[in-house]
């Protein structure tokens, strides 16, 4: 892992955020003593439970049946 000082840092920091945008971790330090590091952003994905929805949705019976003529037509935009 890289280390550079807070001036040098400040100096580059495109430079260094090009290196981090390539996977590269940097230290920045302070007087020699670590006090922060730059990484790459991981994007993290939430972890998806199966059933974790289990008995609080319900789908009415009819769901699948058809519209009623009224409502399919005001859908298609006439009012007949």
């Amino acid at each position: 892992m890289k280390s550079v000082n807070i001036h040098e840092a400040k100096t580059h920091l495109s430079r260094l955020l090009d290196e981090v945008s390539r996977g590269e971790a940097i230290t920045i330090a302070k007087a020699g003593k670590p006090i922060a590091r730059l990484g790459p952003v991981t994007a993290s994905r939430p972890t998806r439970t199966p059933g974790f929805l289990r008995g609080k949705i319900r789908i009415s019976d009819d769901f699948d049946e058809p519209l009623p003529v009224d409502i399919q037509k005001s859908f298609e935009g006439s009012d007949d």
